[in-house]
């Protein structure tokens, strides 16, 4: 039996129940892990409220993310061993899997071993933010050294996450944030320049910070109407990431500056680097060779008791963190 996160309704926090669930033996290409620490994320919070791309069958388990210890091993699970120290990486749908749970399966290809330098916490905050940071930067924008790269809500994780990222391969990472509040724990963290957007003009700021040479890349979570004020500032053929839609208003941009600087806006979620497995397996090399060397750290905000999984997700809720949000299990 395992002490295990089930939810039997949308709604608020209180939805969530620890319930006691007989856990099968892992199937072919399966893993089974002692789950020691479970990292949050925001799809977690629209899932259990109705606003997630996969709509909720009852019971549902949840979670993309977690670290422990393996103990079972499926048919052709070959890539790992009983005792290894792995991470879950998110590569699969609520109605197949979670980590919200003491004793969980997932499958191989979602299994990382992580560097002995990690906590089983550090671990499970690591994997689902520089992942997702990795393909929109690495993998598909190819940032190069002493480029611009524009983070939107740059204290998230996974802002955290490309911050760490930019800085690891020589660009300069302009962090974008609501207020000033944030501006020196973002710098601290390695942002080389902070923009608050509700008290500062976005365009002449970038404008300035660039010397009106244009920033080659954004990695936005955010949408709405800041995006046609970052599209303004951008060099020739720079490239836009939207990868979420906090702000679910249409984007509005200027026709001639997509024209006359060539750029390129696009659409990007992690499951594209997640269900390649080739990018997958390019991926878990840049991230944990990153993590090794220390050049990649997450950053843990705070760490929640998991009896005290509603108090998790309603500090996430908040809005209020900067990092992960870390739940311990053992």
């Amino acid at each position: 039996m395992s002490k295990t996160v089930m939810m039997r309704a949308i709604g608020a926090a209180d939805v969530l129940q620890i319930e006691d669930v007989q856990i099968s033996a892992p199937k072919k290409n399966e893993v089974q892990i002692s789950v020691h620490a479970i990292g949050l994320n925001r799809a977690e919070i629209m899932y259990r409220t109705g606003n997630y791309v996969i709509e909720p069958t009852f019971p549902s388990v949840l979670g993309y993310e977690a670290a422990g210890v393996v103990t079972a091993l499926g048919e052709d699970a070959s890539d790992f061993k009983i005792g290894d120290f792995v991470s879950v990486i998110p590569s699969f749908g609520f109605d197949e899997y979670g980590t919200y749970g003491e004793l969980i399966n997932i499958p191989m290809h979602a299994v990382v071993k992580h560097p002995e330098n990690l906590t089983f916490e550090q671990a499970a905050a690591s994997w689902m933010m520089f992942v997702t940071a990795y393909g929109a930067l690495v993998h598909l924008g190819n940032l190069q050294k002493e480029q611009y790269v524009v983070i939107g809500a740059a204290s998230s994780s996974v802002g955290v996450a490309a911050i760490q990222i930019a800085n690891m391969l020589g660009a300069t990472p302009v962090a974008l944030t609501r207020t000033s509040a944030k501006k020196q724990q973002l710098i601290d963290l390695g942002a080389k320049y902070v923009i608050s957007t509700e008290e500062q003009d976005i365009v002449s700021e970038l404008n300035r910070i660039t010397s009106s040479q244009g920033v080659n890349m954004a990695f936005d979570p955010v949408g709405g109407p800041t995006v046609g004020k970052i599209m303004q500032a951008m060099a020739p053929q720079g490239m836009f990431f939207q990868y979420g839609a906090l702000d679910t208003r249409d984007i509005q941009m200027s026709v001639m500056d997509v024209l006359g600087k060539h750029l390129t806006l696009r659409g990007y979620e992690l499951f594209e680097i997640t269900t390649d497995p080739k990018a997958l397996a390019q991926a878990k090399q840049f991230v944990y060779q990153g993590l090794a060397s220390g050049e990649l750290l997450p950053l843990i905000d705070q760490v929640f008791k998991f009896d005290d999984i509603q108090k998790a997700h309603e500090y996430m809720e908040k809005n209020a963190q900067i990092g992960k949000i870390v739940v311990n299990v053992q």
